[in-house]
This record gives structure tokens, sequence and C-alpha cells, in this order.
């Protein structure tokens, strides 16, 4: 029999827009003569709904999509995630469900037994587990249907695991000779490997095919890429689909031979795709058009507004560019070449008048004290009041332009340059913000080459470069990654690397002092193992000895 991979890319809480998908991929695979067709995990509802489970309504309304999808699938059988209601005893309202459409009706439901709760994953928050699971029978295999961390608990892959318990074994030791798994796993880099091996190992090991269908698109700062894949019994990929976009999979469950389409290769690629897709759909998820972008003459901004005209379009974008009384000349021509060869509208607001203004109103006010960051502030808020009122006249989102070097030790201004609804780049090192340019710049070269050769400077005193209260950026993206990601200890980063230990201890400090600062910040993309978000939860109020 065919099975298809509906890879879609659902919206939360629309279920009007994602019945549609479903029963049109399900038209579709079914014209191409399958007879089952997978959708992703809680694909009605979409993912993740986080605490929208707990309003009756919205279950309700889960429950009646379900129902009409059923209703218009006939022909194909359909098996897509949704919520379903759990037991009382369980203290939870739902569970995280998966269901089978088969002429018109739900012949079969299996809930999810693994409920993540690590990183930006809190599912025993909203959900209770499944107690039990069952195979179901379909064109004469038994089907072991898994929902996503189901599957992430192989003993044979895992050198630590996380559940005393493995579904995928239970299924396969209980008869099921064919493994589903119906997923919404977030992208971050190198992950799509990762998941493969994972999967691979299932498959070799099991000596059982396994079919993998995952959720694409963003839904706020996640990134999920897709890539569904389908291995044979000896863990070898005889299907897949793309990356980073809605997709349609065929694959045969006898021959187990199916369609291979291209994916994309490489780091930068990969994480230049996931950052496009992510702001495309936060702007056009919550509902904006356009995007407005302050334009330095800076690479992170070159990058974010490369990233923006690729994502909804060169006629939505509007750059801004506020020379103060510290930008350079060259700021100005390198703001404008870039608006120039990306083709949006560029708008310049000269901020020194205004900057003097405020300094005439606090002179009195600041006698006797010399001007310090405080000054410097001032004129990133200017700019940043400035870009929120052009957000408010045009009813476009503000996309802030600060990377995670700086929101990692505090080197940004709140209220300032960090204003805006999303944080683009928020979750990329300075080192790779300078690789995802020369990779911008290798398809088409749009970043200015002075923008990638000025030393970077906030420019917001005389002469001033980062480098005069920051470590070069290879040495602090390397202490942050140890630290923020791996949570390796000060002595451990300082040894590894051959740096000195005041200095690691210096950034972790910066680090630690500065976290009322990022969670105050504009949602960011998560691209990386350990985002600076709410898969990252500490105190502000803190004292401690790290």
């Amino acid at each position: 029999m065919k099975i298809a991979l509906g890879q879609i890319n659902p919206t939360v809480g629309d279920f009007a827009g994602n019945s549609a998908k479903i029963i049109d991929f399900a038209a579709r695979a079914r014209a191409q003569g399958a007879g089952l067709i997978l959708f992703p995990e809680l694909a009605v509802c979409g993912y993740p709904p986080r605490d929208l489970v707990e309003r009756t309504s919205f279950v309700v309304h889960n429950r009646e999509a379900v129902e009409h999808i059923a209703a218009e699938t006939h022909g194909i059988a359909v098996i897509c995630g949704m919520v379903t209601p759990a037991q009382a005893d369980t203290g939870k309202s739902v569970m995280n469900s998966a269901a089978l459409l088969i002429d018109g009706s739900i012949k079969f439901v299996q809930s999810k037994m693994l409920l993540p709760t690590y990183d930006v994953f809190d599912e025993v928050r909203n959900f209770a587990p499944a107690r039990s699971q069952l195979l179901f029978p379909f064109c004469g295999k038994q089907m072991a249907l898994t929902i996503c961390e189901d599957a992430w608990n192989d003993k044979h892959f895992w050198d630590r695991r996380l559940y005393p318990f493995d579904p995928v074994e239970a299924l396969v030791q209980a008869g099921g000779n064919f493994v589903l798994n119906i997923s919404a796993s977030p992208f971050w880099a190198k992950k799509r490997e990762l998941r493969r091996d994972m999967l691979a190992t299932i498959a070799r090991n099991d000596h059982v095919p396994v079919a993998f269908v995952n959720q694409v698109g963003g839904n706020d700062s996640l990134v999920f890429d897709g890539s569904s894949m389908v291995f044979d019994r000896e863990g070898n990929v005889i299907a897949q689909g793309k990356s980073f976009e809605e997709d349609l999979i065929i694959f045969d469950s006898d021959s187990l031979s199916g369609e291979m389409h291209e994916q994309i290769e490489g780091e930068e690629a990969s994480i230049y795709a996931a950052l496009v897709l992510g702001t495309r759909d936060y702007v056009r998820k919550c509902g904006f058009r356009q995007v407005i972008i302050g334009l330095s003459g800076g690479i992170d901004s070159a990058l974010t507004a490369a990233i923006a005209a690729d994502a909804i379009g060169k006629e939505n974008v509007i750059g801004v560019g506020m020379p103060g009384p510290y930008s350079s000349a060259g700021s100005i021509s390198d703001a404008q070449e870039l608006a120039a060869n990306l083709g949006i509208r560029f708008e310049i607001l000269e901020i020194t008048r205004i900057f003097e203004q405020y300094n005439s109103t606090l002179k009195n006010v600041f006698t006797n004290f010399p001007e310090d960051v405080t000054e410097e502030n001032i004129q990133s808020r200017i700019r940043g009041s400035l870009l929120m009122a052009l957000s408010n006249k045009f009813g476009a989102l503000v996309l802030s332009t600060g990377n995670k070097s700086e929101l990692g030790v505090g080197y940004c201004t709140l209220y300032g340059d960090m204003a805006g609804g999303l944080a683009v780049i928020n979750d990329v090192p300075k080192t790779l913000v300078y690789r995802l340019s020369r990779y911008v710049n290798s398809r088409k070269p749009v970043i200015p080459q002075a923008t990638l050769e000025k030393a970077p400077s906030a420019e917001l005193r005389l002469d001033q470069k980062d480098s005069d209260s920051l470590p070069d950026y290879a040495v602090l993206d390397a202490i942050l990654e140890d630290y923020v990601e791996d949570s390796n200890s000060d002595e451990q980063i300082a040894r590894d690397h051959g740096f000195d230990v005041e200095l690691v201890k210096t950034v972790i400090r910066m680090v630690e002092r500065n976290e009322y600062k990022r969670q105050q910040a504009a949602p960011g993309l998560k691209i990386s193992p350990k985002a600076f978000g709410y898969g990252r939860r500490f105190p502000i109020a803190a004292k401690a000895d790290i």
C-alpha cells in the first residue's frame, strides 16, 4: 500500500485553516493512490498550544475539526494529531493524542506516553500521559503509532535516558512490525542529523520500518523544519520530505521505496532557511504585513534586513537610518547601499538634535556627573522610540537586531536597541552572524563589503569599538556556548580552551547580571540547543556562586 506523509504548516488555534490543509493534502495523496496519510503531532490545533488547551472551547473546536476532517476524507485513512479528554483522576483536562480516521469516523486513538519537560517543552503542565498504548492493524501490518517524544528513549542510542519506559520497544515486543511517529520536533543546528541517526537506530535494532512525519513552519520562537523521513528495516532512508517548507511524500509500505525530495544541506544554509521561515511565519501569523528595521550600517542589522527581505518580500521591509553625533559617514552610506542592494524602502531620521534636547533637559539634574553609559543609552532609546513611532503609524512590526553574544552579556539597551516585536537573530552568536552574512553574499552580494570588514561598534561615543568593552568575539562566543548551552564551569571552560580563568569568570558574571534584560527582550527564533528564551529559566533576583 502507498502511504503519504502530510508535512504541513499549521497555525496554533486556526482550526479552520489547519483542517483545510489536512483535507487538501489528504485529497492530493488519495489522487496519487495512497491509502493512508500521516499528519504531524497536534496538527489539528497546532503545536505548541500551551495553556490554550485549558480552555473548554479550544478542546471542543478541536473535536469538531476532527469530525469535519473525517467527514471530508473518504477514500483514504488519515492519522492526525489532536487533543482528547483526559481521565478525571489525572488532574489534567486533556491528552496529546493521534486519531485514525476511516470512512467518516474516528476508528482508533493513541495518546502520548512520554511528555517532555526540558528546554522549551513543558507538556506535563498541560497533558496527562497515556497509561498504555496499543497496536492497530492496517494493510496487513501491525502498526505501532507513536507521538514525537515516544520515540526519543531508545536504549541503543541514548547513553542517558530520560524515562524508565520505551513505548517503541514495548509496541514492537507486542508484535508491532511498522513504526509510525507523528511529530512536532523543533529545529536547531545539527538537530536533523541527530534525529535521523536516532530513528535509523530504532529501525535497525528493532528491524522494523519507521515512518516519521514532522511539522514545518514557525510558531512563536520555535521553527519546525519538516524533513520527514521513512526508514527501511536496515535504517536506510527510503523516502524524505523537503526541509523548511510544506511537502507531500509518498512511499510504498511493502517494497519500502519512496520519494526522495531534496533537503537543504549545510549548517549556514539550514540556519538561514530556519530564520527566514521563522520570521515569515511570526510576521504573518501575528497579522502583520510589513516590518521596520533600524539600519546602522553594521553587520547585525544587515543580516536581519536580508532575512526579512527573503521572508516577506523586499516591498514589505522598511529600513531606517538614524545617524547621531557619533555616527560615521560610512555607516550611513553602508546602510544606504544595503537598502539599495535589497531593494527595500529606506528612510533617514537624524537624532542629533533630539539627543541635544535630552541633554539640555537633564543638564541641571546631571550637574557634577560626568558623561557615561547613560548618554550612550539615551541615543539608543531615542532610536527605539522612533522605530516604535513608525510601527504605530504604519502598523508594521519592528524587528530588533541584537545577536546572542550581545544579549548574553547585556551589551544592549533596554527600551533602545532591544525594542521590537521579534528579535530575529538573538540566538545567533556574533561569529555566526558573520558566517551567515557571507553565506547571504555567496548567493547574491547584497551586504556591503565595508560592513563585513569594519570593526564592530555601537557608535554611541567617539571612536567606540565593541572590543573596548568585550573580549574578542571568537573568545566570547566560545565561553557563552560552553556556559549557556553545556553548563560547564568556569574552570572547565578555561581549561578546555586555554583561556584565562578570570576572563571566563568575568563573562559568566556578565551573563548572570543581565538576566533581567533578557527576560524583557522580544521573543527570538531558536536555532541552537539552548536559546535565551522560555527554554532557559533562571531567576532574576538571585545570589549564587556559580
